[in-house]
């Protein structure tokens, strides 16, 4: 078993108090953590400025290379991990054993961590839009129009309160560090895993290890962060978002509510596009924002409905080592048991119809976790309640809507896919500030350009352009 500690910018903590991280089916102790208290992280803040300029003697092209070779020894290398050592198999059966994600998924996610570090250079040159980086180091400097450009840093670091459900989100502080901005990680209890490799491999390929703190602790580690740190992100459920919604300090990622919306000229062929609706509802065993959660079309919605039901009501719970287990486990049974219930309320209301009910009983509680079988449910009208819910498991409702009312009914939409020519249709919907962000044409949801923001764009989070005026001061004169 590793014993973990707390990193204090580069410098490791073993607190008396631990938690153990066991595994989610046999309750084998994997890990024992170090936690840490809010006061011990308010103290440190005062020297936060310590990590943006021990990275700002860094030239952000050096920055750039380490982290190409992070993503590397990331996806490859045997690491240094608290007391011991991580290989990519240990990384890989230590996360899935800890979360209840399946091990494919689990390297799958490494991969897509590895791929956005790899390709920092493209993505920063996306997100800035061609921006010479030492312009965001030095505060100021010349964009090539005879005018003096300035970027005002507005936090010496980027703090975040990571989350259990899935390891793909960490890609959104990964830009940080090139950006020379230091990292305050708050690792989720069931998920260290991702932030710790990924510290290590970036102080393995040379990135000062004073840019780090990782705090591993509880509710009050993540609310001191919050309110200490100038800029940070946090990820939780709706009513997180809600909660932090027009505060400028923190940007809060919560359920994606992404969907799917079938233009009038295309319905009727709607049966070409069932693989990728699958793909949209089911990949990650449904555990990420981006997954689809609602298929809005004008007719054939119980068609649609009940070939979903068909395609994804069989799926049944498989080891987590099988390549071909689709289904993340809940490692907390009360979690899944909860869930369960919210959706039975669901699906009392009245034109809400259960399409797997055929397939089998959808909550499976095992000894010491359970889990929640994929769901489809068919809303007569998009004024149903179930047709602004998501959950954390393969669940969809495919709510029937005429396609002129679709863009004042959908609601927030984290990634809209919408399938149609018509251009009236697409204007609208580009015009829409509901959704975030916008695919014309049969795109999964879950397949992101990494050269575009995914929510927010972090340099314009990180970075405020200001007016920066320069000019000579005259000779002094002897007197």
């Amino acid at each position: 078993m590793l014993t973990i500690p707390a990193i204090r910018w580069g410098k490791p903590y073993t607190a008396l108090e631990k938690q153990e991280v066991v595994h989610f089916l046999s309750g084998e102790p994997i890990a024992s953590i170090s936690q840490v208290n809010g006061g011990m992280l308010q103290l440190d803040m005062k020297k936060a400025a310590r990590a943006r300029a021990v990275l700002r003697e860094i030239p952000s092209e050096n920055l750039l290379l380490m982290c190409e070779k992070a993503a590397e020894l990331f996806e490859s290398a045997e690491l240094p991990m608290g007391d011991g050592t991580q290989s990519v198999d240990d990384f890989i059966h230590q996360q899935s054993a800890s979360t209840g994600l399946p091990e494919h998924m689990c390297l799958g996610n490494m991969k897509k961590n590895s791929f956005v570090l790899a390709n920092m250079r493209q993505i920063l040159d996306a997100l800035t839009r061609g921006l010479d980086l030492s312009i965001l180091g030095r505060g100021y400097g010349e964009e090539g129009r005879g005018v003096t450009v300035s970027y005002q840093v507005q936090s010496p670091v980027l703090g975040a309160v990571l989350p259990n459900n899935s390891p793909g989100v960490h890609t959104l502080w990964l830009p940080a560090i090139p950006l020379q901005i230091g990292l305050l990680l708050k690792p989720g209890s069931q998920e260290p895993w991702t932030p710790y490799r990924m510290v290590s491999a970036f102080m393995e390929a040379g990135v000062p290890a004073e840019a780090f703190a990782l705090y591993p602790g509880g509710h009050d580690v993540g609310s001191t962060l919050l309110t200490r740190c100038s800029r940070s992100m946090v990820f939780g459920s709706a009513q997180t978002v809600e909660q932090y919604a027009g505060n400028p300090r923190v940007q809060p990622h919560g359920p994606g509510f992404s969907k799917i919306l079938l233009g009038d000229d295309v319905v009727d062929q709607w049966e070409d596009y069932l693989d990728m609706m699958v793909e949209s509802v089911f990949s990650n065993s449904g555990r990420s924002c981006i997954n689809c959660s609602g298929i809005w079309a004008s007719r054939h919605t119980d068609k649609i409905a009940a070939a979903l039901a068909e395609r994804l009501g069989a799926v049944d719970v498989l080891p987590p080592e099988d390549p071909d287990a689709g289904l993340a486990a809940f490692t907390n049974a009360a979690m899944a048991t909860g869930t369960w219930g919210m959706v039975q309320q669901d699906l009392q209301e009245s034109g809400v119809t259960d399409m797997t009910g055929d397939y089998g009983d959808r909550l499976v509680e095992k000894e010491r976790c359970a889990y929640l079988r994929p769901m489809v449910v068919h809303a007569d009208s998009p004024d149903r309640g179930v047709a602004s819910k998501e959950y954390m498991f393969p669940f969809v409702s495919v709510v029937q809507c005429p396609q002129k009312d679709m863009v004042k009914k959908i609601g927030p939409t984290l990634v809209g896919t919408a399938i149609t020519s018509d251009q009236d249709f697409i204007l609208s919907l580009t015009e829409s500030t509901s959704i975030d962000r916008l695919n014309i044409g049969p795109m999964p949801t879950n397949r992101l350009n990494w050269l575009q923001p995914h929510e927010g764009n972090l340099t314009e989070f990180l970075f405020r352009s200001r007016a920066y005026q320069i000019t000579e001061l005259p000779s002094a004169v002897g007197v």
